[in-house]
């Protein structure tokens, strides 16, 4: 017969032992790949998206870069994920890049797009680690 007890006791095995089924070996955490998570480069002070007003036209231009960015196959998974701010029709662009060409390129998209009046491009471009894919 199950009891409330043995429920939770059993669960806790349950839990513990597929903790320890999908953590890494002892000395292996840091040889772990770091999660592709670039928040805190991304926190710098400057505009942020949070500054961006509830302007349709502005939402409207920001989701068409967007659309162009992850619609180029030959950007790296960090440009595809930059921030784009649009305040008046006026775009920055921050964030990492792989490459001084691929923040050329997101500038370009951007300005492509016939609303925009001004592009700030503020993305750095960061250093593909050796762990990086």
């Amino acid at each position: 017969m199950f009891t409330p007890k043995r429920i939770v006791v059993s669960t806790c095995i349950v839990a513990a032992l597929g903790a320890s089924l999908f953590s890494a070996p002892p000395g292996e955490e840091a040889k772990a790949k770091p999660a592709a998570d670039n928040t805190t480069v991304n926190r710098q002070p400057g505009k942020t998206a949070d500054n961006q007003k509830d302007s349709a036209e502005d939402r409207k231009i920001t989701q068409q870069i967007r659309k162009s960015l992850t619609s180029e196959k030959s950007l790296s998974m960090y440009a595809r994920n930059v921030k784009i701010i649009t305040i008046n029709g006026t775009v920055t662009l921050r964030g990492p890049v792989r490459s001084q060409e691929e923040s050329a390129l997101i500038e370009s998209k951007a300005k492509q797009i016939a609303a925009v009046t001004a592009v700030t491009n503020e993305l750095t471009v960061a250093v593909k680690a050796s762990s990086d894919k």
